[in-house]
């Protein structure tokens, strides 16, 4: 896989994949508030595993050629992507004005992680 896609792609593609997972494990059961808490804790630590088998092996990969710090703020950049996306569509709430300039000004805070 790595052959076919640059280690500088691959490990936010694979992050990105690992954040749906973990977007779901952690909000998806907003839907469903009838069913009870320890049902709705293992199904997500169910769905965490597979996410948790994505971004382990993003990070390695990733920190060939990322530092640690630039792969965590790669993570939480797809996070808050991932959420937004999730949130307009999953959970059908409004993105609001104010959560897009708080998270552009989380992406002007990350754009300084990556001068150098």
């Amino acid at each position: 896989m790595t052959a076919v896609i640059p280690p500088t792609v691959l490990p936010i593609v694979l992050l990105a994949l690992s954040n749906v997972f973990m977007t779901f494990a952690w909000y998806g059961h907003l839907k469903f508030k009838a069913t009870p808490l320890i049902v709705v804790i293992l199904v997500s630590w169910g769905i965490a595993f597979f996410e948790y088998c994505l971004a382990v092996p993003a990070n390695r990969i990733g920190h060939s050629v990322y530092s640690a710090a630039q792969l965590k703020t790669i993570q939480e950049i797809v996070t808050l992507t991932v959420f937004v996306g999730f949130s307009a569509l999953y959970l059908k709430e409004a993105v609001t004005l104010n959560t897009v300039i708080g998270f552009a000004f989380i992406a002007v805070g990350a754009a300084f992680v990556f001068r150098g």
